[in-house]
């Protein structure tokens, strides 16, 4: 079934805006959720509408929500997102991080208490297109899905990471992933009849691997909204113990450092901490130089061998590019 995309936002933004969010902040969300699925990402898209509304009726959400700033020195500004749409105080952190680099060369931003953020890539378009290299750290406190490596219990959340590079006059190359195996999201999706999962996405208590999302949110129920608390299993961290370090890495660099705080019991809100890194290209020499080796690595890469014939080697950033 096609639905069309304009229309959907128009009836999302209506919804948001019926719950509480300004006409403003619910075309936002909307517009964000929307652009995930169009980018591909059902998992960041309109399938976080129920739990979003979920949300903002519990008070884990607030409505129109601005960052506030708890410290600024110069290179260096901690924001605090006050538990609002992430859809709003993301893009407003990201945009004074620019506008910061632009004007030192680099500027690092930490945010602490931020709604859902959603696809952590579109932070790192957005600082590409203004010819930013950025780096983005994120934890999510009071989710915790991922088993470290070596362990059969939760300790960690999901932990995206997102790096992006200016494409110098063609697509940006931008990385986003989740440091487990498949996203929340994913599982989500999965277990509303969507794409399956990896075998291995998931461990269960007795350590046994999994790709039934019920590992996760427990028996199924269409009545019932996916709960991840009614599970018994856990996320698996992708690579092993490369994953899983740098899950704990994001915890500590996007939960500890921010002072939003690493995940574990306890939490009455579930929201996300992000540290990023802002870096001025145009600091670090001749525009055309720097254009003409990413250029010629891109198609280096991209010149491999397939594995299966037909195929395509792709570099980060270019399936969401084509889904578009």
């Amino acid at each position: 079934m096609r639905i069309d995309a304009g229309a959907l936002t128009v009836f999302l933004a209506e919804v948001f805006h019926a719950a509480g969010c300004s006409q403003a902040e619910g075309q936002r969300v909307a517009e964000n959720l929307v652009g995930a699925n169009l980018s591909g990402h059902d998992s960041h898209g309109v399938i976080r509408t129920p739990r979003y509304l979920g949300w903002l009726k519990s008070g884990n959400l607030v409505a129109d929500r601005d960052v506030s700033v708890v410290s600024d020195t110069g290179a260096l500004m901690i924001l605090d997102g006050q538990f609002g749409f992430g859809q709003t105080v993301g893009p407003q952190a990201v945009a004074r991080g620019i506008e910061r680099a632009k004007e030192l060369g680099v500027a690092v931003v930490a945010l602490r208490h931020a709604g859902h953020l959603g696809r952590i890539g579109a932070f790192a378009e957005t600082a590409a297109a203004e010819n930013q290299v950025s780096v983005h750290f994120v934890n999510v406190a009071g989710s915790v899905l991922v088993a470290p490596f070596g362990g059969a219990e939760r300790r960690m959340s999901t932990a995206p990471v997102a790096i992006g590079v200016p494409g110098a006059g063609g697509a940006p190359v931008i990385l986003d992933f989740a440091t487990s195996l498949v996203a929340e999201g994913k599982v989500l999706v999965a277990s509303k009849g969507g794409k399956p999962l990896p075998e291995g996405s998931l461990i269960g208590p007795d350590g046994r691997l999994s790709a039934d999302p019920a590992m996760l949110y427990g028996p199924s129920d269409p009545a019932v909204q996916p709960n991840s608390r009614n599970g018994a299993g856990a996320l698996v961290a992708m690579g092993g113990h490369k994953g899983s370090g740098l899950a704990l890495m994001c915890e500590l660099l996007a939960g500890a450092l921010t002072g939003s705080g690493a995940t574990g019991p306890g939490y009455d809100k579930i929201y996300n901490g992000m540290l990023s890194i802002y870096m001025s290209r145009d600091r670090f020499g001749a525009e055309d130089d720097y254009a003409r080796e990413l250029r010629r690595y891109v198609d280096y890469v991209k010149s491999a061998k397939p594995v299966a014939g037909g195929g395509e080697v792709l570099v980060p950033g270019e399936p969401e590019a084509r889904m578009r």
